[in-house]
């Protein structure tokens, strides 16, 4: 419906109307988070897609010089990089997404049981929740 005052033409936007444009919108820059990341998976929710470090990234020194050898490291990393980020969970009302701390290309250690390991194209990846998140590496 549009309202005409003396001459011009204003739309009458009601609260669903705006509701499902910040809707879209959410989703829009969440999608062109994705295709900037290059992940093959978009998250949903205050879900986070992560590439577990390489074996470049997780070195093979502790912090103290002593070498780590390849049988040392049996575990699977709580460890990664994010590469795709949900557009957060909905606020208790339902009336717009709760921002996520993390961002893209943050390094960040996560609860050992807390994610799901997915394999796309030879390529491991963690989905893991917001919530399941420990902390984020300074360096």
């Amino acid at each position: 419906m549009a309202v005409s005052v003396t001459g011009k033409i204003f739309a009458k936007i009601s609260p669903v109307t705006l509701e499902l444009s910040q809707f879209f919108a959410n989703f829009l820059i969440m999608s062109e988070n994705t295709k900037l990341s290059g992940s093959p998976i978009t998250p949903l929710g205050d879900r986070i897609v992560v590439r577990p470090f390489l074996e470049a990234e997780m070195g093979t020194k502790s912090p103290s010089g002593i070498i780590i050898p390849e049988t040392a490291k049996k575990e699977k990393p709580e460890q990664g990089v994010i590469v795709a980020v949900g557009a957060g969970k909905w606020n208790e009302h339902a009336d717009h997404r709760l921002p996520l701390e993390v961002k893209v290309g943050d390094k960040i250690i996560f609860s050992k049981y807390g994610y799901d390991e997915v394999k796309v194209n030879n390529q491991e990846y963690f989905i893991v929740s917001e919530s399941s998140i420990l902390g984020i590496f300074t360096n």
